[in-house]
């Protein structure tokens, strides 16, 4: 099977977090694969993998980036695919800079934003994209809601019955 989803990161320090994202989109079935391209090291490379990844089966590219974070903007710039951001925290703002230069995006080239680091997130609003005409992952994320719930329940009967004591 082909990757499905392209996970793209601006350095290679982004790797512990973006892996995050493959390991999630393992965990749920989804073939992905990891990249490392930079909007500004290596536009030409980063734009012909946009280019080129809807003919190579990719249906969600992740682009993640810390500072200035351009990666999902170029991304998006070259490619109708959905495009999801994850802002890096890589300087002295703690992640903001890269917020802020991945949500605020220009009408007519919309990038799906999660929180600094969201790299789990990301897989996961990936997964719920391709889920929408893939029945055995929309259930598999929906057991996957389920198990949270339960883990949740677990702890707060476990609460509960400390607080009774």
């Amino acid at each position: 099977m082909s990757a499905k989803v392209g996970i793209l990161m601006g350095s290679d320090s982004d790797l512990e977090t973006m892996k995050k994202a493959k390991e999630t989109l393992a965990e749920l079935g989804v073939e992905a694969e990891l990249r490392v391209l930079s909007a500004h090291r290596t536009p030409e490379e980063a734009g012909g993998y946009a280019r080129d990844a809807e003919g190579k089966g990719i249906k969600v590219l992740i682009a993640g980036a810390g500072l200035a974070a351009h990666l999902a903007g170029a991304v998006v710039a070259q490619t109708t695919l959905p495009v999801i951001g994850v802002p890096l925290s890589a300087g002295t703002l703690g992640g903001l800079d890269s917020l802020l230069s991945t949500v605020q995006m220009p009408p007519g080239l919309p990038v799906a934003t999660v929180a600094i680091g969201g790299a789990v997130n990301a897989a996961l609003l990936a997964a719920a994209i391709l889920a929408t005409s893939d029945a055995a992952l929309s259930q598999k994320l929906k057991d996957r809601r389920k198990q949270m719930r339960e883990k949740v329940l677990a702890a707060d009967a476990k609460v509960r019955a400390q607080e009774q004591k």
